[in-house]
């Protein structure tokens, strides 16, 4: 999809602005042109503009101009979301489709709405008043991510065979290590690594270092060594599959819930982002702050790493139980415990 292409000039430049100067990813902005859409085919039916009973996915949002977008009320918006929330269909592809979307889909977007109206508002200067200024976003039930224990992430590592055995220990070890995302772990190239470090291209093409352990420095030398053997057809990928080319999410997924399984793991409980979630957790454990560990794994915002906070809270029970009053127990002879 080339949104370039496809949406009016009234959002052409609010997606633009995402894609060079906030530097988000293709398909971040893609998905963003995707939630406008929608919103805006809605707003066209609320409005007249096309009879009720045309289908949602046929309607042409070209012709959406400033004046349009101006006319958008915060009643409108509400009105959207309870469209959302009933009667927006979740799998086109199922023969008996379910209806309303999650309230975690519906915030996403709502944050896609607010921040298009920012963008005109406070960056581009087209609009005077923002009208979903005070628009309030669907509460989310916050859950905090699975992860794996130590002994687990052991159990894992020491499972690992078969003739792939050098790269997929390797991928494991970088993941539990390094808390690298899937897509970073794909993308490694040659050239990103040094003898203490990789260089890894993150969310919106963001670049950072993440330093290497002992075990990591060993395992990638290890797949290495059998690396060199392999003609590869592309050179610069660092992970090969077996058709020696670039390995893809699919594979990388595959090969986590293999090896899950064959450590005695819930696979459908764990994945490959489950890992990066293990090692931001057990870092965590071990004493590194959060700021430190909002930097290694690459997160934009520190609440986005403040969660793993509250997964374990071992520290807390220490320092209680270390208290000197923690064993004192009031004599009931004199003394009203109540």
């Amino acid at each position: 999809m080339d949104y370039r292409s496809e949406a009016p000039d009234i959002i052409k430049g609010f997606l633009i602005y995402h894609e060079t100067i906030k530097g988000h990813s293709k398909r971040t902005v893609d998905e963003y042109y995707l939630d406008l859409r929608t919103f805006f085919r809605y707003m066209k039916i609320e409005k007249g503009i096309v009879p009720r009973n045309t289908d949602l996915n046929e309607i042409s949002i070209s012709d959406i101009d400033l004046g349009f977008v101006k006319s958008i009320t915060l009643a409108d918006v509400y009105s959207y979301l309870a469209f959302l929330s009933r009667d927006r269909v979740r799998q086109y592809r199922e023969n008996e489709p379910e209806y309303g979307l999650n309230a975690r889909s519906r915030a996403r977007k709502v944050a896609t709405i607010r921040s298009y109206y920012k963008y005109l508002t406070v960056k581009a200067h087209i609009l005077e008043k923002n009208p979903v200024q005070d628009l309030d976003s669907p509460k989310t039930a916050k859950s905090l991510p699975h992860y794996l224990s130590l002994d687990e992430s052991v159990r894992l590592l020491s499972s690992v065979t078969g003739e792939n055995r050098e790269r997929d220990f390797c991928i494991l070890t970088i993941f539990l290590n390094c808390g690298l995302r899937i897509s970073e772990v794909v993308g490694l190239n040659l050239s990103d690594i040094a003898p203490d470090h990789l260089r890894v291209v993150g969310k919106g093409n963001k670049e950072r270092i993440v330093y290497l352990n002992e075990a990591c420095v060993k395992a990638i030398n290890d797949y290495l060594a059998v690396r060199k053997n392999i003609a590869a057809i592309d050179k610069n990928a660092v992970f090969l599959s077996n058709r020696r080319k670039r390995i893809s999410r699919e594979t990388v997924h595959h090969l986590v819930k293999t090896h899950l399984s064959a450590a005695g793991l819930d696979s459908g409980q764990y994945s490959s982002h489950k890992l990066r979630h293990t090692a931001a957790t057990l870092m965590l454990q071990n004493g590194v702050d959060i700021r430190t560990l909002q930097e290694l794994l690459g997160h934009e915002h520190l609440n986005t790493t403040e969660i793993y906070t509250h997964i374990d809270n071992t520290e807390l029970r220490i320092a209680a139980a270390a208290n000197p009053l923690g064993k004192f127990k009031a004599e009931k002879k004199g003394i009203n415990t109540k």
